[in-house]
């Protein structure tokens, strides 16, 4: 089991809590989805344009600070796995396109990433294949590791479906 990062403890309440929202968008309706859309905009601006090392580092460095941040954020809010706590589909999207540059770079953008996001949205909806087991671990973990691990099922399905329907 993980525990917390210690830095997060030490940043002001207000700030562990609006970066965990982004601002107001978690206490929209719906706010996974907005996460998720966050996400694939985030997706666009910092990893479609980097390299496959950069990429992975960005994921892993941007997991680290989620779990952090997530972990801190619940116990500000006093909540287990606050649902305006966004950080965590905003952080989990750009896996979900691992492998799918060229498609997207080849003009079938639209296509992957709506259905990347639509597939997602449902794994973290659902949470099916024992991925909502991983909400059981504690802090930030565990608020973040469920939908790491969406990202990574749909990754998978993604690249199996580009494949064949795009050859």
């Amino acid at each position: 089991m993980m525990r917390n990062p210690k830095w997060a403890r030490y940043w002001k309440s207000n700030t562990v809590i609006r970066v965990a929202t982004l601002g107001s968008l978690g206490n929209f309706k719906a706010p996974g989805t907005w996460g998720s859309a966050a996400g694939v905009l985030i997706y666009l601006v910092f990893f479609y344009p980097s390299s496959e090392l950069v990429g992975a580092l960005l994921m892993l460095a941007s997991a680290y600070f989620a779990v952090g941040i997530c972990g801190e954020a619940e116990k500000r809010l006093k909540k287990v796995d606050p649902g305006e706590v966004i950080i965590d589909e905003v952080i989990a999207m750009p896996i979900c396109f691992i492998g799918m540059k060229s498609f997207i770079a080849d003009g079938d953008g639209a296509f992957v990433l709506i259905g990347g996001f639509l597939v997602f949205r449902i794994f973290d909806i659902l949470k099916p294949f024992g991925i909502k087991n991983l909400q059981r671990y504690y802090g930030g973990f565990g608020v973040v590791v469920d939908d790491v691990v969406a990202g990574l099922a749909t990754c998978a399905i993604m690249n199996v479906a580009v494949r064949l329907w795009l050859g």
